[in-house]
């Protein structure tokens, strides 16, 4: 494997989504036993970690998939609407505590939500990507992506654009987030 093969973006996006995997089977280990707050700190860096990642890849995935893969324009209509799916998602359970009625039913319907979303990811979108694109094209896009999500909203906005020109808002939004997640504590570690 090349040296900088992490930076392949579809490595980038995979590495993201087994990070995603591991809070949520942490969140499950402590369902029922665990400290409410830390189950709270869980889902706020699985929250970080989802926005993060699905800003990245509407700037920069979704357009290189509308634009090069055969029937692209579809597949990322589809991504888009998994997205805004789970950021609904994201946005009921930031509203809620451990303990409240809600939230666990909440919780995992996300969880099921972003589990089918992987799967399509890594079984149809990333196979067809990589079939179109130089490894050149998938190391530039993975330095792009990586770029991106350090701009990136670290917090739900289901009514914000999520394709260009409008979604180039989320480097603002961002800001914004990370200024309150600093007041507030917010993912201290993510």
């Amino acid at each position: 494997m090349d040296q900088n093969a992490h930076d392949d973006v579809i490595a980038v996006l995979t590495h993201d989504h087994r990070e995603v995997q591991a809070l949520f089977t942490e969140l499950d280990r402590t369902r029922g036993s665990g400290d409410p707050q830390h189950r709270k700190d869980l889902v706020d860096r699985a929250t970080i970690e989802l926005v993060r990642h699905a800003t990245a890849e509407e700037q920069l995935v979704y357009p290189a998939v509308r634009l090069n893969v055969d029937g692209g324009a579809e597949l990322a209509d589809h991504e888009l609407s998994d997205h805004a799916q789970i950021e609904r998602s994201l946005k009921e359970l930031n509203g809620m505590q451990p303990g409240d009625e809600p939230f666990e039913a909440t919780l995992e319907h996300l969880i099921e939500l972003v589990n089918a979303h992987i799967a399509e990811e890594e079984g149809t979108l990333f196979p067809q990507l990589e079939a179109v694109c130089t490894a050149d094209d998938l190391m530039e896009i993975g330095k792009m992506v990586t770029a991106a999500k350090k701009l990136a909203p670290t917090r739900p906005h289901p009514g914000a654009p999520d394709t260009p020109p409008g979604n180039l808002t989320a480097p603002a939004l961002g800001l914004i987030d990370r200024v309150r997640d600093a007041f507030s504590g917010r993912g201290r570690g993510a």
